[in-house]
């Protein structure tokens, strides 16, 4: 399995560089010698240079040396392996670990599943998913969210007055 880290969105400059928009909380690992995955056949790459741009970061692949090379990468997601993910603090979790997760309230009640995850500014937001096909919008913040419970395969939450 596959993590997106950014986004190839187009290439920069005469030297072969490539703009990347970044989708991940660890942007020093993108670093020369890194190997990444690009684009939806996960085509092994290897960053040869990196450095930081105002909307980013600027890499160089050693698979696509020159400009003409890079002419044609664009908007493609750049991957790693979810193997290669660093470990995270306890209590905290990466999406592919949550998402299909079974969310149920404290008394028991099954809600349904978490389907998606939105990253707003203040915190993140979890769309439910019931059996009937409904939404419920919960915000992950401490008062909602109570426990994850990875080896049960299900969130625990408190549902506030208005939730629902």
């Amino acid at each position: 399995m596959f993590v997106v880290v950014g986004i190839v969105r187009r290439p920069h400059g005469l030297k072969g560089e490539v703009l990347v928009s970044l989708e991940t909380d660890f942007p020093e690992r993108l670093v020369k010698g890194a190997r990444f995955y690009l684009g939806d056949e996960h085509q092994p790459v290897t960053i040869r240079t990196s450095r930081q741009h105002a909307e980013g970061l600027l890499l160089s692949l050693e698979e696509f040396p020159d400009k003409p090379s890079v002419e044609g990468l664009h908007n493609l997601p750049l991957y790693r392996k979810i193997t290669d993910a660093p470990a995270l603090p306890a209590g905290q979790y990466y999406q592919h670990q949550l998402l299909g997760l079974k969310v149920v309230e404290e008394n028991g009640e099954v809600l349904g599943t978490l389907s998606k995850i939105f990253n707003t500014g203040a915190s993140d937001i979890y769309v439910v998913r019931d059996d009937s096909g409904k939404d419920i919008l919960l915000p992950a913040i401490s008062d909602v969210i109570l426990r994850v419970e990875l080896p049960n395969k299900q969130i625990v939450v408190h549902i506030l007055p208005g939730l629902r």
